[in-house]
């Protein structure tokens, strides 16, 4: 195989799940031409990975974009395509794409007319992490499953970002309050208690961050004004690259079902997973599912009668009320379990 195309145009969460795949791909294949066709947003965070050719789709542009889409690829012919996102707007995307192999999901996983846009699958897994599911693309071209490997690229200005906003002198400790699904968000006075307690026991400097949306600087400003101690707000003041420098270097990090959690599991940094609207063992931190506070099958059953069992994979619990079976003591429990073996 000389070319493969992934398409994958978003969420950031899942986006990290891609790189490991694009570095196997250069591993098995050394020389393959590869093009990602990705979200505009996506992009800013690794549309410099090295020996990647990115081809933006823009969602908002309407039919547009997929002209622009079909015009940009229509005089290549690839040699694989991996389909990696089964939403009907990635489907017809994927019908822009020339690719003499289309590999696709598994019927369990398929829909959104997925099966009409791929005529190869990736092999039917019961209850697996979305990050070793995107692994598995590579398998039905005959290559190895991606190994969990990561490189965001950074520049020196975005590790300088960093360092001004964090201290040398005790442990940073990064929130990352917001989910793009405002039901995955645990109250905003629960982070502050949290907060508090980090600052107080364990002497902790409290970062708080989170994109410019309106919603999400409130959300940090509710957060800060609920704290008895003072934290470090710059939610809405940096970049995508600036974010996963600081998350890199960060002692720990706290969040619920968010892309920046992903992000720093990715540069291997710690997460503390608040979770109870969604499976951390399907879409938690890769590498810190054993730091997640898990109450999804609680919320399952409450919410929807099922147990994890009897529910589909990936099944969400997101209803008022689900977050807030997350308690307080729950959360700093955990931080002070990973402070002790810290």
């Amino acid at each position: 195989m000389n070319s493969i195309c992934i398409l994958r145009l978003s969420a950031i969460g899942d986006v990290t799940h891609v790189i490991p795949v694009i570095l196997s791909l250069q591993e098995q294949l050394p020389g393959v031409k590869i093009t990602w066709v990705i979200g505009k947003i996506e992009a800013k965070l690794i549309g410099d990975l090295p020996g990647v050719e990115f081809v933006i789709f823009d969602k908002k542009a309407g039919s547009k974009g997929y002209a622009d889409l079909r015009n940009t690829l229509k005089a290549r012919k690839f040699d694989a395509l991996l389909h990696m996102q089964v939403a009907f707007r990635a489907n017809l995307a994927a019908a822009m794409i020339p690719a003499k192999v289309k590999v696709g999901y598994d019927k369990a996983r398929s829909k959104d007319l997925h099966s009409l846009f791929i005529n190869r699958r990736i092999a039917p897994a019961a209850q697996q992490h979305v990050r070793d599911c995107l692994a598995s693309f590579l398998e039905p071209l005959g290559l190895e499953p991606a190994a969990p490997k990561w490189v965001i690229p950074l520049a020196s200005e975005d590790h300088e970002f960093a360092r001004q906003h964090l201290a040398t002198d005790r442990r940073n400790l990064v929130i990352s309050p917001c989910a793009s699904h405002t039901l995955r968000n645990w109250p905003a006075e629960r982070y502050a208690q949290l907060a508090d307690h980090a600052i107080r026991t364990h002497g902790m400097k409290v970062i708080l961050v989170g994109s410019p949306a309106p919603f999400e600087a409130e959300f940090c400003t509710d957060i800060e004004n609920a704290m008895a101690e003072q934290a470090h707000n710059i939610c809405g003041k940096d970049t995508l690259k600036q974010l996963t420098a600081l998350l890199e270097r960060a002692d720990l990090v706290v969040a619920p079902d968010t892309g920046p959690a992903h992000i720093a599991s990715s540069m291997g940094t710690d997460v503390l997973g608040i979770f109870a609207a969604s499976n951390p063992n399907r879409s938690g931190p890769y590498n810190s599912l054993q730091w997640c506070v898990n109450r999804y099958p609680e919320a399952l059953k409450r919410f929807t009668g099922k147990t994890v069992e009897q529910a589909r994979w990936g099944a969400k619990a997101e209803f008022e009320g689900a977050m807030e079976l997350v308690t307080v003591e729950d959360v700093t429990e955990m931080l002070d379990q990973w402070v002790a073996q810290h």
